[in-house]
């Protein structure tokens, strides 16, 4: 059994997905950074760095903070959702880095700068609009190439997709990016994605273009 502490965000629906798509049991634990539940003492001695999501196995009593981190830790726990060639696995790495360093931090900024303050700060807004512009034509390019981020559907994949299905918050048209779009949808029809989706259960829809 795997203790989950998240809530309903991208970071959040990566951990909920890679669990439903492995098939490990786990118990969903609310943080609502809303309330600021992330800074409880409770919660920080799991995750010091006071970020969902984070978890605990309790076959080994070993915490994990770190959505990336957290994906490994369960790909290699199970076996499953990384390639086993070893090519295929390290274009699954570098994309994974990729949206550890580029899609999730640039497309929040995104967020934050153009959906919940605009007006404010324009040349932020012009910034990373237009960095959010050219990483959805990185993965379009990529996708043009590939049917999966790495070849195959995994790890890489679980950790992007719940950003760009905040495409509306970004201000984003999927129909631009064809490829993406394509990807997008295959993705969304999977049901440990609709279900890893739906964690802390809201009974959210899945933002279809």
């Amino acid at each position: 059994m795997i203790d989950l502490y998240t809530w309903a965000t991208p970071n959040g629906r990566k951990a909920s997905i890679m669990l439903e798509e492995v098939g490990l049991p786990y118990a969903v634990h609310e943080i609502d950074i809303s309330k600021d539940d992330q800074f409880s003492p409770e919660f920080l001695k799991i995750s010091p760095n006071n970020k969902i999501p984070a978890i605990v196995d309790n076959d080994n009593g070993r915490s994990m903070m770190e959505s990336a981190a957290i994906l490994l830790y369960l790909a290699e726990k199970t076996g499953k959702m990384m390639p086993e060639d070893e090519d295929r696995r390290w274009q699954a790495m570098e994309w994974l880095m990729m949206q550890m360093g580029s899609v999730g931090p640039m497309l929040g900024q995104t967020h934050h700068f153009v959906a919940f303050n605009p007006g404010k700060a324009p040349y932020a807004e012009e910034r990373y609009l237009n960095e959010t512009k050219r990483i959805y034509g990185v993965l379009d390019k990529r996708l043009g190439d590939e049917e999966y981020l790495a070849g195959e559907y995994g790890v890489a994949d679980i950790a992007t997709w719940p950003w760009i299905a905040r495409y509306e918050r970004q201000t984003m048209d999927p129909n631009d990016y064809p490829n993406l779009k394509r990807w997008y949808l295959a993705v969304a029809e999977r049901p440990a994605v609709q279900r890893g989706y739906d964690v802390p259960k809201r009974d959210e829809a899945i933002p279809i273009p």
